[in-house]
């Protein structure tokens, strides 16, 4: 994702009024401009482009004029206008756009900050077997509190029965007033749990690490987002202080973020030089450079990378392939080789995510719906459906990745 500045939008809230008010007006043929005269008696005049783009929307104006006289109940006019505009969006084929409701933005935005209300787990959903297994346990939550572990699957959450399909709802639940209490029930192995957590406010970690050996750190950085970059920089530090000579960066199942952020990362690794460039519908280039060639830290490096690893994941990925600066183990990426813009849309607090533009690594190379391919392929057993706690050297990944870094270390 990228951020743009602060610009006013044009609402289609905006041109559906002005629709409304072009019912019954006809084009002057002699002047750019058109009088319409609404039913105060105020005239509002604008252009013939302008008027010739509003008529676009009469149809949509139609059908709402239709819903209000003949709908058998009270319409929800700001939900019609959320479901037009996403409906609007949704025509651009693009699963990477879409329109966020002022309710979804506000919360998009506390879910980046890294901050927000709830017992302060991650799920993953499985939408062939049904199951929502518990995919991280926030440190300092209330859910590690109360005893809910990585692995387990979540069944029930106050009454409602927790599948796939259903977990938006028992997210809603789980997040809500801090203080009061929610009962989640989980299956750990053959068992059923029952928990009773109290909501408190959640400080989620971006980034985790730990030392492998005396030798080789290890840096899980699970999203580029909130105050990643600077999260990262503090533990890569407590690493090197503990003596790492190597270090194992794991961007599995990481989805991505901020390109800014990926840019920082790869700024702590490599000389002043371009990390990824975007390339725009009109053909302009925008590049994403590290700001240094002073500060780079001269260390091997490892980077772990799945099926999962996408956007921002595959820009720091590629760029440190690229430069040669790291080994890249695990399977090949995702393929998600394009960015959006975030931005608010209107007054009542909605906001849209747009695809912008296409990114390529340094070496030009084309990433979306190809993906990063390793230089060393580990395959995820089949058959292994252990959620590994941090560090654990029996993930075959992780352990292919660290020999790797030792013989980065003994290998001039």
């Amino acid at each position: 994702m990228n951020q743009l500045p602060k610009k006013s939008v044009k609402l289609l809230a905006l041109l559906i009024i002005l629709s409304l008010m072009l019912t019954g007006c006809s084009l002057l043929p002699t002047s750019v401009t058109d009088a319409l005269t609404g039913m105060d008696g105020e005239t509002v005049t604008i252009s013939k482009a302008e008027y010739e783009r509003l008529q676009k929307y009469q149809e949509l104006d139609e059908l709402k004029q239709i819903v209000e006289m003949y709908f058998y109940q009270e319409p929800d006019e700001d939900a019609m206008m959320d479901g037009a505009e996403m409906g609007l969006l949704y025509g651009l084929n693009d699963p990477y756009t879409f329109y966020y409701t002022p309710e979804q933005y506000e919360q998009m935005w506390a879910d980046d900050e890294g901050e927000y209300a709830g017992i302060g787990i991650q799920i993953m959903a499985d939408y062939v077997t049904g199951f929502c297994t518990i995919s991280r346990v926030f440190l300092d939550s209330p859910a590690l509190e109360a005893g809910i572990r990585k692995g387990d699957i979540i069944t029930k959450v106050d009454d409602l029965d927790v599948a796939a399909t259903t977990l938006q709802d028992a997210v809603d639940i789980m997040r809500g007033e801090i203080g009061k209490t929610v009962n989640v029930q989980v299956m750990r192995g053959d068992q059923m749990l029952d928990f009773v957590v109290a909501r408190a406010v959640v400080h989620v970690n971006w980034v985790n690490s730990c030392m492998l050996d005396e030798n080789v750190g290890y840096v899980s950085l699970y999203e580029f987002s909130g105050n990643c970059s600077t999260d990262f920089k503090i533990q890569l530090d407590a690493l090197i202080e503990k003596g790492a000579k190597s270090l194992v960066i794991d961007l599995r199942d990481n989805p991505g973020g901020w390109v800014d952020d990926a840019t920082k990362v790869a700024d702590l690794f490599l000389a002043e030089g371009t990390v990824a460039s975007l390339v725009y519908r009109d053909g302009t280039t925008e590049y994403f450079s590290t700001v240094t060639d002073e500060t780079e830290l001269d260390i091997p490096i490892v980077v772990l990378v799945n099926e999962y690893s996408a956007s921002a994941s595959e820009i720091l990925a590629g760029a440190l392939q690229d430069y040669e600066r790291a080994t890249i183990v695990g399977t090949q990426t995702y393929g998600k080789g394009v960015v959006q813009y975030v931005l608010p849309v209107g007054t009542r607090g909605a906001g849209m995510q747009l695809t912008v533009a296409q990114y390529y690594t340094p070496d030009g190379n084309e990433v979306h719906k190809i993906g990063i391919a390793p230089d060393v392929i580990v395959e995820w057993p089949e058959d292994d459906v252990t959620m590994y706690e941090l560090g654990d050297l029996n993930d075959v990944q992780l352990k292919t990745a660290y020999d790797q870094a030792v013989q980065m270390i003994t290998t001039p």
